[in-house]
């Protein structure tokens, strides 16, 4: 059978059906439903007239026709992405700094893996940081001081600056196993009000419990302030309070039993995170290339992350 009807999205549905273990977190990947990723792998299926997917089996596993050709996008895919940034350092010349300015204290768990992947791609980037947390860091790229900028929720950018969407997550709260309001199946902004909040020392719009649930509530708890996300989830396993954070942040402690965490509301609290950029790096493919890999990389790996 000809594999002229695979095309790059079929690879790229491939790799990440292999890569997230099922259709709904690859669909999520891809920006797609779940229904339109279906009806693409049967497309594929009727095509080569074979099963790619074996039907019924927990987790997702490829016939071997499907790990064929899984295989063969794995091969392809990479030689393509590698072939559009030398064509991109042909065409604009060499790549410039990408210095980041964050908005989160907690931005750096899933920032951090994201650059280490990223030097190997485009080694020649200076790649950093810029130290501090930022009420609005947005100025910096205006100014030439940054080139990229973490947001937290969709706002109007100013007419110079683009947005790219990187992902959605879930804040919980968090509270020792044997804290009163362990035993709710999720908490309501009054909940909060008798408690001792450990936080992070940022202004209350920069936490986004403050910010989404508890301001718009008019409720202000006491509160206990900490640097590290390790300092605020030992402090709440020790029963000095509760802390609400985002789901990533949080996997090994939940895992071993030292907190438990509860949705905030009974729908949970999402929030967003977006990537801006200058109009003029939202197309450097240097840039371009950080942010996708960015957000395909936390959709991947990163617990209660979904796409925007």
């Amino acid at each position: 059978m000809s594999l002229t009807a695979l095309e790059i999205r079929h690879m790229e549905t491939l790799l990440a059906l292999a890569e997230c273990g099922s259709l709904s977190k690859a669909a999520s990947r891809l920006f797609l439903t779940q229904s339109a990723l279906s009806h693409q792998l049967k497309a594929l299926e009727i095509h080569f007239g074979a099963s790619l997917i074996e039907k019924n089996v927990r987790p997702l596993r490829f016939t071997a026709i499907g790990q064929r050709l899984l295989t063969l996008a794995r091969t392809v895919l990479p030689q393509m992405a590698e072939a559009g940034r030398d064509v991109a350092r042909l065409a604009q010349g060499h790549a410039g700094p990408l210095r980041i300015a964050v908005q989160c204290h907690n931005c750096f768990d899933w920032l951090m893996p994201a650059m280490d992947a990223y030097r190997t791609l485009w080694p020649e980037v200076e790649l950093d940081i810029i130290s501090g947390f930022l009420m609005n860091p947005l100025p910096l790229l205006d100014q030439g001081e940054a080139e990229l900028a973490i947001i937290h929720d969709r706002q109007e950018p100013p007419p110079s600056i683009v947005f790219s969407p990187l992902f959605r997550y879930e804040s919980v709260a968090l509270m020792s196993p044997r804290h009163r309001l362990a035993a709710k199946p999720w908490l309501e902004a009054a909940d909060f009000g008798a408690e001792t909040l450990i936080t992070y020392p940022v202004p209350d719009e920069m936490l986004d419990v403050m910010k989404h649930c508890l301001t718009p509530a008019k409720i202000n708890p006491k509160r206990r302030t900490a640097e590290l996300t390790v300092a605020i989830l030992q402090l709440v396993a020790s029963g000095r309070g509760i802390a609400a954070l985002p789901s990533w942040t949080v996997g090994n402690y939940l895992e071993r039993g030292y907190v438990v965490s509860r949705p905030i509301g009974q729908h949970g609290l999402r929030c967003e995170l977006y990537a801006a950029t200058t109009r003029a790096g939202a197309e450097a493919a240097y840039i371009r290339e950080f942010i996708a890999l960015t957000r395909i990389q936390s959709l991947t790996e990163f617990a209660g992350v979904s796409a925007l």
